[in-house]
């Protein structure tokens, strides 16, 4: 591909989201700890070796005793005092079998003694040392947790490539699993370019702008599920950039922020093609984010993003999100979508594709949303503003309030508003 080919080419996000997921393998496995392999996907189906409850056990602290023995199930039932033959806290087993005319005194989960079909509540009952009354009548099996009414032997819990939230977590403890196998993370190498900048512990400079698309960047691979790895700035010189680029060398994914453009200092393209880079994709009809480049060093899959905050963070979010997530073995690769009233009115031209930033709202029941505001591609407080971005096609030219649109959630927190 030639540089004119390149600089002219038009790629659509869906067709650069395709190239891009095709290209992403999916990486290698490794045993973490339980606690280590939140948020990370599973690469083993979790089969469970024992039945939970593992045993009949009490639902209720109350009495275990035989239904039979229980008052008729009438009106004014007549009540009946059954002797107390042992007392079995959780923990512990009954060391005798519940006969007729008995009762054990038993805690919420512990088993249910042989002999016995029902538990009475301790509410229901009048209780002595030696005896009990019981004034109700109760179905046989009540108040008891059946063995593997939640978790049969066998039964596989959690199938490989979820997810591991904090509810698989606790499935994982059940288990007994101090190791789990899991996908790798990706490293994910972040490279900002540009004279301008300086970074967090610089001396401070008027002239210069802060470094803050490398760490928007290291939060987006964090929250993805990758590992970022933060390699600072890059002056506009090819020599510093190639320098730069090679530190990248181990990383899965490297994410090149800047000098993606045409102009007299933006020789991220030029590098990328002198070190041999398989270029995939160039430009793309979205806005913001319309410069981009794709393709791979070698193993590594790289990223030519644009330099302006909005942009950078919109590409990253529509390109690389997606990568890190496949690379670390997810197939749910997309934000959620969901569609929402817009409330203002917008317009554009029928080429390119547009992400606005959004605040979603609930409104009686119903979804609305409207921009965050300015939605200059170098206004950062967009995205701090953002519970959504509004997902606008290229074929869409004009919007008005009370017409649907589709967003991606940035955050499972939806306000609500009631009139």
């Amino acid at each position: 591909m030639t540089s004119k080919d390149m600089d002219n080419s038009f790629t659509s996000l869906v067709e650069a989201q395709r190239i891009i997921l095709e290209t992403c393998p999916v990486l290698g496995k490794e045993k973490v700890g339980i606690l280590d392999s939140l948020g990370r996907t599973l690469a083993e189906n979790l089969i469970a070796k024992r039945a939970n409850p593992p045993w009949n056990n009490s639902a209720m602290d109350g009495f275990a005793v035989r239904n039979s023995d229980l008052p008729t199930d009438q009106a004014d039932p007549e009540p009946v005092i059954l002797n107390v033959i042992e007392e079995v806290p959780a923990g512990r087993s009954a060391t005798r079998a519940v006969g007729h005319g008995e009762a054990i005194r038993i805690m919420t989960g512990a088993p249910v003694p042989s002999g016995a079909d029902t538990v009475i509540k301790i509410e229901d009952t009048e209780p002595t040392k030696t005896h009990v009354k019981v004034f109700s009548h109760v179905k046989t099996g009540s108040h008891i947790r059946k063995q593997g009414e939640d978790i049969a032997k066998d039964e596989c819990l959690i199938p490989r490539g979820a997810k591991i939230r904090s509810a698989e977590i606790g499935i994982l403890a059940m288990m007994g699993k101090p190791l789990v196998l899991t996908h790798q993370r990706p490293r994910v190498a972040i490279l900002s370019t540009g004279d301008e900048l300086m970074d967090l512990d610089d001396q401070f400079d008027e002239d210069k702008i802060t470094n803050s698309n490398g760490y928007a960047f290291a939060a987006q691979t964090r929250e993805a599920g990758g590992t970022p790895i933060v390699l600072g700035i890059s002056k506009d010189r090819p020599e510093d950039l190639k320098e730069k680029i090679s530190e990248a060398a181990n990383a899965d994914i490297l994410v090149i922020s800047g000098g993606v453009s045409m102009g007299d200092y933006d020789f991220t393209k030029i590098v990328l093609n002198e070190i041999g880079m398989n270029i995939h994709a160039w430009k793309l009809a979205i806005k913001p984010g319309q410069p981009v480049t794709f393709g791979t060093i070698r193993r590594t899959l790289c990223f030519g993003l644009p330099g302006n905050p909005v942009s950078s963070m919109i590409t990253f979010e529509q390109l690389v999100r997606p990568a890190i997530l496949k690379m670390s073995g997810q197939t749910n690769l997309f934000r959620l979508t969901m569609h929402a009233t817009f409330q203002e009115t917008f317009s554009k031209r029928p080429d390119r594709r547009h992400f606005l930033r959004g605040i979603v709202h609930i409104e009686n029941g119903v979804p609305t949303v409207k921009t965050t505001g300015n939605q200059g591609s170098g206004i950062l407080t967009s995205m701090l503003k953002a519970n959504a971005l509004i997902d606008i096609p290229e074929s869409v030219e004009q919007l008005n309030p009370g017409d649907m649109v589709s967003v991606q959630m940035l955050s499972e927190h939806v306000p609500a508003i009631s009139n």
